[in-house]
Formats: C-alpha cells, structure tokens, sequence
C-alpha cells in the first residue's frame, strides 16, 4: 500500500492525519493554555443556541413566520421525538433544558463541516463529559428528592429474586448506573465525532494531495476518489451530527426520569 503511495505521488509518501488534528495551542502567543479553538467555538455555538431561541420565542405570533417558525419545528420534534416518549406529563417542564441540549449539541457538530470552523466541537472529551455529568447529577439530585435518600437507591434493585442472586446483581446495578452510564453517555457523542472528523480529514487530505500537493497521471484518479469520498461521508456525518445530538438528549430525558419515578 506504501508502495502504491509513493508512486502515485511521484515518489513522496502520502501520510495520513492522526490525533494531531485535536491539538489546539493557544489562540496567540503568550496566552493561556486553555484559551483555544475548540473552547471558543464552544462558546461561539452556545451564543448562536441562545439567539436562535430569543429570536423564534421571545416575541411570538399567533401565525408563526421565519425563524419563529423553524423554532417551532423544532420545538415540536424534541417534544413529540425526544420528551414525550420518556417525561409524559413532565415533558413541558423539562422542555428548555431537552431543547437546549439538543440544539447546543447539533451546532457543535455542525461546525465540523462549517467553513474555516471545520472542527466539532464534541470530538474533544471535555465538553461531552462537562454535559453527560451534569445530566447525571440531575438525575441524582431529581431521585433523592422525589424518591428519598433510602428508597432512591433501594428503588434501583429489582424486588422479589433469590436473596443470593443480590450478591451479584447489587453492585452490578449501581456500577451501570453511577458508572457506565455516565461514562457511555458522554463517549459515544465523543468517539462518533472523533471518528467522523478523522475519516473527513483522511478523504479530504487524499483529494488535496494526489490533485494539488503532489498531481501525477496516476495520483489524479486517486485524488477524484477522495473527493468524491469526501463528499459522500461529508452527507452522512451530518446524518450523524443529527442523529448524535439526538441520541444525546433522549439519553438524557431517560436519565431525568428514572429520577422523577422509580425503575423497580
């Protein structure tokens, strides 16, 4: 496959993106560590989030026109998709949290295939795990009121099995549920977009470099399927983008529910 490479590029070795592509230095020199491209578009997507929201509820019509009404439609969708299904009576209460994780989430995905953005923002561990352990303390803080301290975590734990089989299913019980599910929560949002930013990186490098960087009568072709890859998983990961943000949310309306009423 070097070989291949090599000889399609005129003699250079094509090499691949790696995990360098989530590196960020500081915005300028001097500055703080912290202070990055991810972390300002972060705050860049929960600013276009917050507009959106004020610009299609602050001031509704009775006949909803423009982004009232695309407001709207999704309003709609995260009720009747996302919160219905779990919350039930309780879905217009949680509604402005359900919206805002949904749509906060979506935008940073999107910005992976925005021009000059082109990173999502998700695909950095941090912010999946900021918002997967604030849905988990929700949780926690929602059972403990409504179900009491005891019977919260008593409710866990099927009632009526063989008392020995209670050795193993406790611990078994409250790891999933103190443990994995926070932690898959927020890593399936993570590896998806990691994933899907390094395949777009890969396809897009591949039409740059055998068309542009290093153009040969046998890299050309090479370089055509690229683009065309990378036009074809640039369409699915928006389907993915989407899908992620829904995931997240419907994960997260679960999680709310099973602290507003017991499991068991």
């Amino acid at each position: 496959m070097n070989a291949l490479t090599v000889l399609a590029s005129g003699g250079e070795e094509f090499k691949a993106p790696g995990p360098e592509l989530f590196d960020f230095p500081p915005l300028f020199d001097g500055g703080p560590e912290w202070l990055t491209k991810p972390l300002v578009f972060s705050v860049v997507g929960a600013l276009v989030v917050c507009v959106f929201c004020w610009s299609a509820f602050a001031k509704p019509k009775l006949v909803p026109r423009g982004i009232q009404n695309v407001g709207e439609y999704g309003y709609v969708f995260v009720r009747d998709q996302i919160g219905r299904p779990f919350l039930g009576k309780d879905t217009e209460r949680w509604m402005p949290l359900l919206m805002s994780l949904f749509f906060l989430i979506w935008t940073w995905n999107i910005f992976s295939v925005v021009p000059v953005i082109q990173f999502p923002i998700a695909s950095h561990i941090a912010f999946p795990i900021v918002l997967a352990v604030s849905v988990y303390f929700l949780k926690v803080y929602l059972g403990i009121k409504n179900q009491g301290p005891v019977k919260y975590f008593t409710n866990l734990i099927p009632k009526g099995l063989p008392k020995p089989i209670y050795i193993l299913l406790v611990p078994i019980e409250y790891l999933s549920t103190f443990i994995l599910a926070p932690f898959t929560h927020a890593v399936r949002l993570f590896a998806n977009m990691f994933a899907g930013h390094m395949i777009l990186a890969f396809f897009s490098l591949v039409g740059f470099w055998f068309i542009f960087e290093k153009p040969t009568a046998l890299g050309f072709g090479v370089g055509i399927i690229g683009v065309i890859m990378t036009c074809v998983m640039t369409a699915f990961e928006m389907f993915i983008q989407f899908l992620q943000a829904f995931l997240f949310t419907m994960l997260a309306a679960m999680y709310i529910q099973s602290g507003l009423h017991a499991d068991h």
